[in-house]
C-alpha cells in the first residue's frame, strides 16, 4: 500500500506539469495562429506584384532567375526550441534528410534543436545567430533574406530552400519546402495576357529590391507556421501525457483500494480469531 501510495503521488506530480505545458501550448497557440492571419496579406501582396512585373517584361535582367546547374544547395531548417512535442522535431529533421540526400547542402538553422541536429551530424553551418524560433521576428527574416541573397549571388550556393512545418490544423502538422531561389519566371507568372506595365529604373533594379523582401517575408511565413504547428504537436502531446497519466492513477487507486480493503479483511479476521480462541 505505501508503494502504491508513492506511486500515485509520483504520477500526480508528472500529471500537474504535463497539464500546466498543456494549457501554456494553447494559450500560446492561440496568438500564434492570430499572427499568420497577420502576416499572409503581407508576403501574398510582394509575391502578386513580383508576378505582375515578372509577366508584363521580358526578359528578367537579373541574377535572381538565372538558371544554373545545382551543385550546392542552402537550406533554411526551422525545428523547435523544446522536445516534449511528439514527433515535431524529428518529422522535420526526416524531411531534411529525405530531400537533400546525395547533395553538397549548407544549412541556416532556427531553433535550437535544429542547430544541434545540424551540428552533430557535421554540416556546414551558415549562422547559429538564429538559435531560438520563438525569439525570431520579422527583423531577422530580412538579415537572413539579405545575408542569404548575397550569398546567393556570390554563387556561394544555387539553390535556396526553407524547409518548415505547415500549420493544417490543431491535429494535422506536417513538414514542406519551398524553393526560394532561383526564382522559376513560369511559376510567377499566371498564363493570362499582362497589360503593358512600365518599370522604372528597370526591371533588374526593381526585382533586385523587391526580391530579398519577399524571400525575408516567406522565411517569416514558414517561421510563424511552423511555430504554431510546434506548440499545436506539444498540445496534443501533453493533453495525451495527461490523459495517459488519469488513466495509470485511476488504476493505482484501485489497486490501492483493494490492497487496503484486503488488509481490513485480514485485521478483522485476526481480531475475530483472536477473541474465538480467548
Amino acid at each position: 500500500m505505501k508503494e502504491i501510495n508513492l506511486r500515485i503521488k509520483s504520477i500526480s506530480g508528472t500529471r500537474q506539469i504535463t497539464k500546466a505545458m498543456e494549457l501554456v501550448a494553447v494559450s500560446k497557440l492561440s496568438k500564434a495562429r492570430e499572427r499568420i492571419d497577420r502576416i499572409r496579406p503581407f508576403y501574398t501582396e510582394l509575391y502578386s506584384a513580383l508576378s505582375d512585373i515578372s509577366a508584363a517584361v521580358s526578359p528578367l535582367d537579373t541574377g535572381f532567375c538565372d538558371k544554373r546547374e545545382i551543385k550546392k544547395t542552402c537550406v533554411i531548417a526551422i525545428a523547435g526550441d523544446r522536445g516534449l512535442a511528439g514527433g515535431y522535431n524529428n518529422n522535420l529533421f526526416k524531411y531534411v534528410a529525405a530531400s537533400t540526400e546525395g547533395k553538397s547542402v549548407s544549412v541556416l538553422p532556427i531553433g535550437k534543436r535544429s542547430l544541434e541536429h545540424f551540428e552533430r551530424r557535421g554540416y556546414e553551418i551558415i549562422s547559429d545567430d538564429f538559435v531560438s524560433v520563438e525569439d525570431v521576428d520579422v527583423g531577422d527574416c530580412y538579415e537572413i533574406s539579405r545575408l542569404l541573397c548575397r550569398m546567393y549571388l556570390d554563387d556561394e550556393f544555387d539553390e535556396l530552400k526553407v524547409i518548415y512545418t505547415n500549420f493544417v490544423s490543431m491535429l494535422g502538422q506536417e513538414p514542406a519546402e519551398l524553393r526560394l531561389l532561383p526564382l522559376d519566371k513560369e511559376l510567377l507568372s499566371d498564363g493570362t495576357e499582362p497589360a503593358f506595365t512600365l518599370v522604372e529604373p528597370g526591371t533588374g533594379a526593381v526585382f533586385n529590391s523587391i526580391i530579398p523582401d519577399v524571400v525575408a517575408g516567406l522565411v517569416w511565413g514558414a517561421v510563424c507556421e511552423s511555430f504554431a504547428s510546434e506548440l499545436a504537436a506539444r498540445r496534443t502531446a501533453m493533453e495525451s501525457a495527461t490523459s495517459n497519466a488519469d488513466d495509470i492513477i485511476d488504476d493505482l487507486r484501485l489497486k490501492y483500494n483493494k490492497a487496503r480493503k484486503s488488509s481490513i479483511t485480514q485485521q478483522i479476521t485476526e481480531i475475530v480469531s483472536g477473541a474465538q480462541a480467548e
